[in-house]
């Protein structure tokens, strides 16, 4: 028997490098609640939620996908990248509806939310591509193998003619635009990857 519900991809930036995701078939909001509880400091934000036509295939289907990367067999949080989750349950949605639920995730606190973004920016530093040894004028390839861009400052690379930055550009490769990607992941500079370089530059944790 198929069950229409809700299947969600959540991140939290207290729990830094993982996803958590799952199903519901009652309102997010009531979810939402429930998750952030007294051991979670900050609450839950959606990177992703779709209305799907059976939400216990989809979940089975995510499971089977990322099991090597679930943290606990008990626990439905996997360390994998958001966008990993996102582009399997875009196979299978009905419905987009993201937006909603994150503006019921923005209200399960609203006095945590400035304190959450503090955290986020507080972190790591961001992706600054001079630091990193890329001069204005190096050459970034997408994992394509095709797709270029340039430098143009710390910050910014030219696409097409425009000066833009890399995460939107990889969220439009990847059909997802609108999403918060890391980037780097998914482009080099003369056969190292970005990630490489930035985690030489400023460590080995996640890059912004």
């Amino acid at each position: 028997m198929t069950s229409e519900g809700i299947v969600y991809v959540l991140t939290n930036p207290a729990i830094p490098g993982m996803v958590k995701i799952g199903k519901t078939s009652r309102g997010m909001d009531a979810r939402l609640n429930e998750l952030y509880s007294t051991g979670v400091p900050l609450p839950f934000e959606c990177a992703y939620a779709a209305r799907v036509a059976d939400e216990g295939t989809v979940e089975r289907a995510f499971h089977l996908a990322f099991g090597p990367y679930r943290v606990n067999l008990k626990r439905e949080f996997f360390t994998i990248e958001p966008e990993q989750a996102i582009a399997l349950l875009r196979l299978m949605e009905i419905e987009d509806v993201t937006p909603s639920i994150q503006r019921e995730a923005d209200s399960v606190d609203v006095e945590a939310k400035s304190s959450a973004d503090r955290l986020k920016r507080s972190r790591r530093p961001v992706m600054n591509y001079l630091d990193m040894g890329l001069p204005v004028g190096a050459t970034l390839v997408y994992q394509d193998g095709t797709t270029t861009c340039t430098v143009v400052d710390g910050r910014h690379v030219n696409f097409n003619g425009e000066q833009r930055f890399l995460s939107a550009i990889t969220a439009e490769l990847m059909g997802m635009p609108g999403q918060s990607i890391h980037g780097g992941r998914y482009w080099s500079s003369q056969g190292r990857n970005l990630l490489e370089l930035y985690e030489e530059t400023y460590g080995s944790d996640e890059a912004s």
